[in-house]
């Protein structure tokens, strides 16, 4: 290895194009919020009334139905990061989740234009979810290539940084209407705001991502196929696609089983948290929609404060310690805090959020950069968003389904906290499996270092 072979990031356009791409996150993520926390709401809209836990189920099947199509955007938009870069990739993805959450907004209700509402929600939900699932993948790529080697777990959360951003902007827009705003002026008009808002936030994140710049270990990977004259990048074709699917499902069985196990474990958790709680506290227990919503934006909140300095103190101790302690803590903390929450009073229904939600910021703060960690630079985009949006979409997804679904069918408020615990036993036997890969490079690039001089104190450490 020569000097000239260590990436040496420049601390501003690192800091720039994280923050960008985290800005970017948030726009996205509360457009694909905002449908659940206004589930309720969209179900007497779109769907025939006359059972109100049909509706609700009806909506949060809709809501599921665009983590169908995840997998086809990730199958997608992956390989095609690998190919013309991540950058344009995530260009493209935020333009169509924006288009997607517009045209929720401005379709008729079922009172309307009768079956075709639920067919044109369905319909762009799915568009929703087939940008959804270049997003992630393409994201914490291009964040953990740019990212210097000792600090990619603190750079790495910025990215869930903005995903909590996004939720909290749509929780609290809603949470707003929800006040301002009685039952029937919900229904006829104001649900839609926080979809046509949706219009504005992308052409924002669309002008922040089109001024980035190409990551470096991509740009590299670039220059040495156009050094040695193969077939890759911008100037791969439908075989070289092919090839990339046979390295993933053939080359990289363990990485992928890992991956969808721990996406798994950290998703069934988050939407169980985040998207379907408010929910199950209003249909489930009774509760105040307003008051649920508020409490979920504070506990997001409080997240927020936490998710920089957790993922340091990975880029120290490393990313299994603290993903193993989000698996313990799920595996024996969902109980006691489901049974704070039903008691039903303003407290202890904070507390119970509140210790779930300090336990899912251990996955919060080491995912982004955990996961890209598993898989070699020329394939990495399209591998990652392959296995993520696979265990997504059969596990996360569904989530809000399945709790109502379990809720309802057996008549046990706690079904939802038993379902986070075998996700998180699941995620356990994953993260031990795991190497650790804290400070170290890529799979298949170079160092990334923070300056010269410790670039050549690797060089030295070599000789």
């Amino acid at each position: 290895m020569r000097e000239e072979d260590i990436t040496v990031v420049d601390a501003k356009t690192v800091d720039t194009a994280v923050k960008a791409t985290m800005l970017g996150n948030a726009m996205e993520w509360y457009d694909f919020g905002i449908y659940a926390y206004m589930a309720v709401t969209i179900g007497k809209v779109f769907f025939p009334s006359g059972n109100d836990t049909a509706q609700t189920l009806s909506s949060f099947a809709t809501f599921a139905a665009a983590f169908l199509v995840r997998p086809l955007g990730g199958f997608f938009f992956g390989p095609l990061g690998d190919r013309i870069g991540r950058k344009k990739v995530l260009a493209i993805t935020m333009l169509m989740m924006a288009s997607g959450t517009l045209c929720i907004g401005l379709i008729p209700g079922y009172g309307t234009i009768g079956f075709l509402a639920p067919i044109l929600l369905i319909l762009f939900r799915m568009l929703q979810g087939f940008s959804a699932g270049g997003e992630y993948g393409g994201a914490s790529t291009f964040i953990a290539e740019y990212a210097p080697d000792k600090r990619r777990g603190f750079y790495g959360s910025f990215l869930e940084f903005g995903t909590l951003i996004g939720y909290i902007l749509a929780a609290s827009l809603v949470t707003l209407l929800t006040a301002v705003l009685d039952d029937h002026e919900m229904r006829t008009w104001g649900w839609r705001i926080p979809f046509l808002v949706a219009g504005p936030i992308g052409v924002i994140g669309l002008y922040l991502r089109l001024r980035l710049e190409e990551s470096p270990a991509f740009a590299k990977v670039m220059e040495q196929s156009a050094e040695t004259g193969t077939d890759a990048g911008v100037n791969a074709h439908g075989n070289e696609t092919v090839r990339e699917f046979k390295r993933i499902f053939l080359g990289q069985r363990r990485a992928m089983v890992i991956c969808v196990a721990l996406v798994a474990a950290y998703n069934i958790n988050d939407y169980m948290l985040l998207s379907y709680m408010p929910t199950y506290l209003s249909d489930t227990l009774g509760y105040d929609e307003t008051h649920g919503l508020l409490q979920i934006v504070v506990v997001m909140i409080v997240l927020l404060t936490v998710i920089h300095p957790l993922g340091g103190l990975t880029d120290r101790i490393g990313r299994k310690p603290v993903i193993i302690a989000g698996c313990v803590g799920f595996m024996v903390l969902p109980i006691p805090c489901f049974a704070l929450i039903k008691q039903g009073a303003l407290v202890p229904i904070f507390i119970g959020l509140l210790i779930l939600g300090l336990v899912l910021v251990c996955f919060l703060a080491t995912m982004s950069a955990a996961l890209p960690a598993l898989f070699p630079t020329e394939i990495r985009s399209g591998a990652l968003s392959v296995g993520f949006n696979i265990s997504v979409s059969l596990f996360g997804g569904t989530t809000p389904f399945v709790a109502e679904a379990l809720v309802d069918g057996t008549g046990n408020d706690y079904m939802p906290a038993f379902y986070m615990m075998l996700a998180a036993a699941v995620g356990l036997v994953a993260a031990l499996a795991m190497t650790e890969t804290a400070r170290k490079p890529l799979m298949g690039s170079p160092p990334a270092v923070e300056t010269v001089e410790e670039a050549r104190e690797l060089i030295a450490a070599q000789r």
